[in-house]
């Protein structure tokens, strides 16, 4: 069956209308090239991109998607990995630009909109990312959880959209370490991020205040810097 002919099952089955699909397609399409070889079929550059959204959108094993697009195992794999390095490398600069002080401004103005937190231009909190315990890791990656992962730490504005993310720490690492030791931090602390000077906050007659992030107790409270951590979050 043709998905496109169907665009209430093919938005159920990639999480994406058509129209945004074609875009993402034409965004991508000269990055996904998937090898052929005597021992493997041509994979079009739209079966790819299918493969990898319903990955995505599912969480679905390599082996379950196997049965779903007849593919190899160790092909979905490779279509997948392939396919968010490309969506990654293509669409960083265009979803994810670095923030100037216009950007930072207008964060500020939605958490003071949705939250009555002015001068507020961002939440950070880590995220664990469950995965299978990488060979001869040791406990490197299991968290206090009791499992094996990885860790996102980003930093979001108040419509939970990623302003700043930090792929990959250790899961036995904790948040506010992770972000102590990141790229962010030392740019907060060379102060490279175009963040705005302080201002006036709504009502008030001075003195102007800072801009600040907001995290939870596992992180310490210091100007424009980490330090190590205090607890474990995430």
């Amino acid at each position: 069956m043709d998905l496109r002919q169907h665009p209430e099952k093919f938005h159920g089955f990639c999480r994406m209308f058509v129209s945004s699909f074609d875009r993402l397609l034409a965004a991508l399409r000269p990055g996904l090239t998937y090898q052929d070889t005597n021992m493997r079929r041509y994979i079009a550059p739209e079966e790819g991109l299918i493969v990898t959204l319903r990955f995505l959108a599912t969480g679905n094993s390599f082996a379950s998607l196997h049965f779903e697009f007849l593919l190899g195992v160790s092909t979905i794999s490779g279509i997948v990995r392939q396919t968010c390095e490309v969506i990654w490398q293509r669409l960083r600069e265009a979803v994810m630009p670095e923030p100037k002080a216009e950007y930072w401004i207008r964060i500020a103005e939605g958490f003071h909109l949705d939250a009555q937190f002015p001068n507020c231009i961002g939440a950070l909190d880590g995220k664990h990312i469950r995965v299978k315990k990488p060979p001869h890791s040791g406990s490197r990656y299991y968290n206090y959880k009791q499992y094996f992962s990885i860790v996102l730490l980003a930093l979001a504005d108040s419509t939970y959209k990623f302003i700043i993310v930090d792929i990959g720490a250790y899961g036995s690492t904790a948040d506010a370490r992770i972000f102590s030791s990141s790229r962010l931090s030392d740019r907060l602390q060379a102060n490279q991020l175009s963040i705005p000077e302080p201002r006036l906050l709504p009502g008030s007659a001075g003195p102007p205040a800072p801009f600040v992030i907001v995290a939870d107790e596992g992180f310490a409270l210091a100007p424009r810097h980490a330090t190590l951590p205090q607890t474990q979050s995430g």
